[in-house]
């Protein structure tokens, strides 16, 4: 972990995600956003949790993808889908989800900087529901990776492998 702002107590911002995830993985979209939602009253700070909380989970998305990629020696595709199920170019793909593989690439990458950015301007220009869409978009893909790291017998942060496996 480490990507967490200072201001967020880290283990909150692990509680809320853990909930979210074991929400998610029994198919409650409504209630992991529930348990995700911004416990903060003022709009920034309010902004500021839930771009603490993105740059958690794909920290974590970035570490999974790293390790099942064999710390690079065996790429991680990441494939990008409408929803009849068709894949699309990232370019095609609805603003949050482009956010969102933009967010994980530059994790991947190393280059925490970018990915902070990238979600700060989705937060800032990004409808409620985009940023919902966001979200959700981050829990789906942290328990996909963790089922896939979990399959193969590779590490998976204990607070997820606990929310995808109850």
């Amino acid at each position: 972990m480490g990507h967490v702002d200072a201001d967020w107590n880290e283990q909150e911002l692990v509680e809320k995600a853990q909930r979210a995830l074991t929400a998610l993985s029994l198919g409650d979209d409504a209630e992991a956003l529930v348990e995700v939602a911004p416990t903060a009253v003022e709009p920034q700070a309010r902004a500021d949790e839930t771009k603490a909380l993105m740059l958690l989970l794909f920290g974590e998305c970035s570490a999974m993808v790293s390790t099942l990629g064999d710390g690079g020696s065996a790429p991680v595709k990441v494939q990008v889908f409408d929803e009849d199920g068709e894949e699309v170019s990232i370019d095609q793909a609805d603003p949050p989800v482009r956010t969102a593989v933009r967010t994980l690439l530059a994790e991947v990458h190393g280059n925490t900087e970018a990915a902070q950015e990238q979600v700060e301007i989705a937060l800032a220009n990004a409808a409620p529901e985009e940023v919902d869409s966001l979200v959700l978009q981050a829990l789906r893909w942290t328990i996909r990776l963790s089922v896939e790291c979990l399959d193969r017998d590779l590490p998976v942060a204990p607070w997820i492998s606990e929310a995808v496996s109850d």
